[in-house]
């Protein structure tokens, strides 16, 4: 099932998501196969149950695919992942910080320079409720912090500069009214 996208001005965007557990979510495959439908029909390489309006700790990535800057189509399929991550806890950061524009599938036609860390390590859960500590680099873990901070309540342009959300603060306005234009359904929950 393809869920609508929650966009920019939903609250549950902005809250800290819960902790969840085989008991709290006995479907949890159907959940999950409905996110990863989701996020391809909206062309994402990640997506954070608060996307779909859930205030769980549960996101998806599938980044073997990606377009680079200039629109191209490049494979990542070597270097790219497709995993779920439930109950994610990032335990480092480090490496050297570089910049990469980052958009967001709730924050549609929007694209920021983001800087973030080169390497992560992180614990999570997979669909099957079994426990990892992994270590990301490069673009993995970009696209994992991107999600990591969905669940946290946090988006992409909380870490731009005040100047750069000045220029884009009527687009913002735009897409909170429900204005968005995207090739994908979305919503605006309040």
């Amino acid at each position: 099932m393809v869920f609508p996208i929650v966009l920019f001005g939903s609250p549950v965007l902005k809250q800290k998501a819960q902790f969840i557990s085989p008991e709290t979510h006995p479907n949890l495959a159907d959940l999950v196969a409905s996110m990863f439908e989701t996020m391809y029909n909206a062309e994402g390489v990640g997506l954070a149950a608060p996307q779909v309006g859930l205030g769980i700790r549960l996101f998806v990535v599938d980044n073997r695919r990606e377009e680079s800057e200039e629109g191209e189509k490049i494979d990542n399929i070597e270097e790219g992942i497709k995993k779920v991550f439930i109950n994610p806890e990032i335990l480092t950061e480090e490496g050297a910080e570089k910049p990469y524009t980052e958009g967001c599938l709730s924050i549609p036609n929007i694209r920021e320079s983001v800087t973030r860390k080169s390497v992560i390590r992180i614990r999570y859960q997979d669909e099957n409720w079994q426990t990892h500590e992994e270590t990301f680099t490069g673009f993995n873990a970009r696209v994992i912090q991107h999600e990591y901070d969905h669940v946290e309540g946090i988006l992409f342009i909380d870490h731009i500069s005040a100047f750069r959300r000045t220029l884009i603060k009527t687009k913002l306005i735009q897409i909170a009214q429900g204005k968005a234009r995207a090739s994908y359904r979305t919503t605006l929950q309040k």
